[in-house]
């Protein structure tokens, strides 16, 4: 089967990723959301936001593959499936996932050998800041990816925390689905979180609410104010940027400084 020459990416780390392997050439349309690489905002046009896109806009650029990611666009994605496009939904929730994904859309574009090596160089960073947190003290964290409802931490970032030296206080929901990883402030406060570390999909973490809330006015993180945020691009996009940016921040945020520059 030919390589798909003109691709809609409906999320950010499918861009980011084409860019990359070298194959920007590739991409007619891109998420509105889409910040990395920068250069993509200028030179590719916008037909999408997370949930809704412009059909007609899309339909408009003659794509010959629109890759999707998640349950969460999967109304999206029916519309255009119906508009008899061909569609990619994935559904990587897990570093291993991801890894998977992006080996995938690398074999679409004929890229292995290049995925590959990025893959593995991003493979051997996380082992070493693994061996480097080892023996740490483990703090408690708690990753809150949106206010109302409070929602915590999605597959991949927990198992980031965990190695990078922390201990995600709801790490059991975190294979879930959004609507799973729902948790109350109240359980919060039981957990009484070392750490906070805010990324709130698409708008910046209120701090403010975050110290005013009743049930975490007394929690370590509030009171020795271990409060941090994380641009979402940076840690909630399953591709190249967690691996890129996203640990640094996590690793920083848990310990308080920064990788060794062997590891950045």
């Amino acid at each position: 089967m030919a390589s798909p020459e003109r691709i809609v990416c409906l999320t950010e780390e499918t861009c980011e990723w084409l860019y990359l392997l070298g194959e920007e050439r590739r991409i007619v349309g891109i998420s509105a959301y889409t910040v990395r690489p920068a250069r993509a905002a200028k030179e590719k046009p916008k037909v999408s936001a997370f949930l809704t896109g412009n059909i007609r806009k899309i339909k408009g650029l003659k794509p010959d593959l629109v890759i999707g990611f998640s349950d969460i666009q999967a109304d999206l994605t029916a519309k255009l499936i119906k508009e008899g496009l061909t569609v990619l939904t994935t559904n990587q929730r897990s570093l291993a996932e991801i890894d998977a994904t992006l080996m995938m859309v690398a074999r679409l574009v004929g890229k292995e050998a290049l995925a590959e090596k990025l893959i593995a160089d991003w493979q051997r960073k996380v082992a070493g800041i693994h061996r480097l947190a080892a023996g740490r003290k483990r703090p408690r964290v708690f990753f809150q990816e949106w206010d109302e409802p409070v929602i915590s931490a999605i597959g991949w970032v927990s198992e980031l925390i965990e190695i990078c030296g922390g201990e995600n206080i709801f790490a059991r929901h975190a294979a879930a689905m959004a609507k799973d990883r729902i948790v109350t402030l109240a359980a919060v406060k039981k957990h009484n979180p070392e750490v906070i570390i805010g990324s709130w999909c698409g708008k910046p973490v209120d701090f403010e609410w975050i110290r005013s809330q009743r049930e975490l006015t007394k929690v370590s993180a509030v009171v020795n104010k271990k409060l941090f945020e994380i641009e979402s691009a940076e840690i909630l996009q399953p591709g190249p940027a967690l691996y890129i940016d996203g640990i640094n921040r996590i690793y920083a945020a848990i310990h308080g400084e920064e990788l060794p520059a062997s590891l950045q």
